[in-house]
């Protein structure tokens, strides 16, 4: 189902992917610094969680400025907590590379606030970009280590913008309960020599809908 949801004086192009049944939980999900909501990996995964009684929520926002991201992916959930159409208990924020920064960034700011006790339930970050290529010694972690709620990091081991032992160390010092799995040989773009990507996006997808499914204990009635 395609969405217009409005976001200052423009429109945010978005597409619901919907369960047969009613879902009780959703997923707001968005892509990284190049491309939109049609990259491969979030069809997939969209796809696959609306084929498993989630709601899924993914949405186009241009832009390189992970504040204004930030912003769009707000107003994303805003829109996603007043519908009529979808009355959900709780969501889960996703992103795909700059996407699951703008993602955590969002948390980080709600939690701040006590409007939004228990609507979020958790961040996916799918090849979160902890740094730079090369450049290691900055750390694009402060959001992380102040979110207040369950986390996955699903990332390559060899993702030259996540240095496996970087995120180990980050991910060791958040607050909160916490899981990273690793796709083993894959960069960035989550390719890995002599795989297919159908099969990679099987083994994030699967991964990604069990941790949820931990986190909400879905009821499958």
């Amino acid at each position: 189902v395609k969405v217009k949801i409005p976001f200052g004086n423009k429109y945010l192009d978005a597409i619901f992917s919907v369960p047969e049944k009613k879902p009780i939980y959703g997923v707001i999900l968005t892509h990284g610094a190049g491309g939109d909501m049609n990259f491969p990996h979030l069809v997939s995964l969209a796809a696959y969680l609306a084929s498993h009684g989630v709601l899924c929520l993914r949405f186009t926002c241009k832009g390189l400025n992970v504040a204004y991201r930030t912003k769009a992916f707000k107003a994303v959930v805003e829109y996603l907590k007043l519908s009529d159409d979808y009355k959900l208990s709780g969501v889960f924020l996703a992103g795909r590379s700059m996407g699951s920064r703008a993602a955590a960034s969002v948390i980080r700011q709600l939690s701040q606030g006590d409007d939004d006790e228990g609507f979020i339930q958790g961040l996916v970050c799918l090849s979160y970009p902890l740094h730079r290529p090369k450049l290691q010694s900055k750390l694009r972690d402060e959001d992380l280590l102040l979110i207040r709620c369950p986390v996955l990091f699903v990332s390559g081991s060899a993702d030259e913008m996540c240095e496996k032992q970087l995120l180990e160390s980050v991910v060791s010092k958040m607050k909160v309960p916490k899981k990273i799995h690793w796709i083993d040989k894959a960069n960035h773009g989550m390719t890995v020599k002599g795989r297919t990507a159908n099969d990679v996006m099987e083994e994030i997808n699967t991964h990604v809908f069990s941790w949820l499914r931990e986190n909400v204990q879905l009821q499958h009635k």
